[in-house]
């Protein structure tokens, strides 16, 4: 029993490496290269593909076949021929069979293939396809890592939003006690207090919603991020946030232009092949036999073997215009890709350029809606004072909360709106790190 206790404290100090720890955006990412689903199949498509191609240069190789022939003829075969062979009459003919009733054959053969335009095709498609392979690869964790990013600092809105609310509740709760007491001493009457404790409702109801809204995407970021959906998750908490995500902006990777250009260099590849196909193969062959024959009934067995070598030519001559319409459509396709390049060239440099006026127009509007929070914090402290002395109502008290709120939620809003254009920058860059 010692044993057990002592080996379970082992796993719980040693399993998790992230045991209690808050995971901030970078730790995140980290976790999504070695634990996510979609990352791990692109990573194995990666992996497929080189075995393919490792199968596909083993038909370069040599072959070696053998083939056994037992055979019984429980007949054994004949032939009708001329009996003159034998010194018969003219015009007659006399059954001849042929072999004997076990007949033990044995066959080696050896090929070889000294030119196969179709294989050597073969491999060049492969080695482009390998690298097709790898960008949709990057492709894959690039938008694996904007999900991540993305659910990571929605999440980072909603806590703040909570605590926001839940500070209001605080305040809301407060105050109502108060009017409570007044409404007793008949300095106000019962409905001043209903006032509040609708605004307390309210709140209740955004907590939940935004509670829900919170398990939700933990859920998400957990899958992403590949933590069992029962473990906790303790995210480290941004700053509403002056530190900005981009590092280099100036780097790219234009995954989506590199496709196209692997794609390009495969259908020239391709026209290659259909050009070669009018070349014939040419394989190297050799063939050993050996044929064990017995007929029991007069102890007759002897082996004969044989053994020879050739070369063997295959050329197609006429293809019924086949390799013609090919290298047409292999023509148009090519141009097709061309143009292609062309305009997703184009739409990435302005969705470039419209990323990153975005992120200017979202960071002033962060600001601005900090100086808005700044200012309806004020204007609440004042109306809480102002309310306290019996100066307002307490509709104008729930008109300045009213704005309080809404400045928080607006700050909230264009802190992620900030983050979601940085984001989209990077994807179209290809640099989320």
């Amino acid at each position: 029993m010692n044993y057990r206790i002592t080996f379970a404290l082992m796993l719980i100090a040693l399993s998790p490496v992230y045991w209690g720890q808050a995971f901030d955006l970078a730790t995140c990412l980290r976790m999504a290269d070695s634990a996510n689903v979609q990352i791990r199949s692109a990573q194995l498509e990666v992996a497929i593909n080189e075995s393919q191609r490792a199968a596909y240069l083993s038909s370069r190789m040599p072959t070696l076949n053998f083939v056994a022939d037992y055979k019984y003829n429980a007949v054994i075969p004949g032939q009708v021929v001329p009996a003159q062979f034998f010194g018969g009459a003219p015009g007659t003919f006399a059954e001849v069979k042929f072999g004997v009733p076990y007949v033990l054959g044995n066959t080696v053969q050896l090929n070889q293939i000294l030119f196969n335009s179709q294989v050597n095709y073969g491999l060049a498609a492969l080695r482009i396809n390998r690298e097709i392979v790898k960008i949709q690869k990057d492709i894959t964790i690039q938008e694996v890592k904007y999900q991540v990013a993305n659910t990571f600092f929605i999440l980072q809105g909603i806590y703040e939003q909570i605590e926001f609310i839940q500070s209001n509740l605080s305040y809301n709760d407060q105050m109502l006690k108060n009017l409570e007491l007044m409404v007793k001493e008949g300095l106000l009457i019962q409905t001043e207090a209903d006032k509040l404790r609708i605004n307390h409702l309210n709140l209740e109801n955004s907590k939940s919603n935004l509670d829900a809204t919170k398990i939700q995407l933990e859920e998400i970021l957990k899958i992403l991020i590949g933590i069992d959906k029962d473990a906790s998750l303790n995210l480290q908490r941004d700053q509403m946030v002056q530190q900005t995500l981009l590092v280099d902006k100036n780097a790219a990777n234009l995954f989506a232009l590199q496709l196209i250009e692997q794609q390009k260099l495969m259908a020239e590849e391709e026209a290659k092949g259909i050009k070669m196909g009018y070349l014939p193969n040419v394989n190297l062959y050799g063939i050993y036999q050996y044929n064990y024959n017995m007929n029991p009934e007069t102890n007759f067995k002897t082996g004969i073997d044989g053994a020879f070598v050739g070369l063997r030519v295959d050329w197609n001559l006429f293809d019924g215009l086949d390799k013609h319409h090919k290298a047409a459509m292999n023509a148009l396709k090519q141009e097709q890709l061309d143009l292609q390049s062309y305009l997703v060239q184009q739409q990435l440099a302005q969705q470039i350029d419209q990323n990153k006026r975005l992120i200017e127009v979202k960071a002033s509007a962060l600001e601005m809606a900090k100086e808005q929070l700044a200012l309806a914090q004020s204007v609440h402290q004042n109306a809480d004072l102002k309310f306290l002395e019996g100066l307002i109502s307490t509709n104008d008290l729930l008109q300045a909360q009213t704005a309080l709120e809404q400045a928080q939620t607006g700050v909230i809003a264009a802190y992620v709106a900030l983050r979601q254009a940085e984001l989209d920058y990077l994807k179209s860059n290809g640099n989320i790190k």
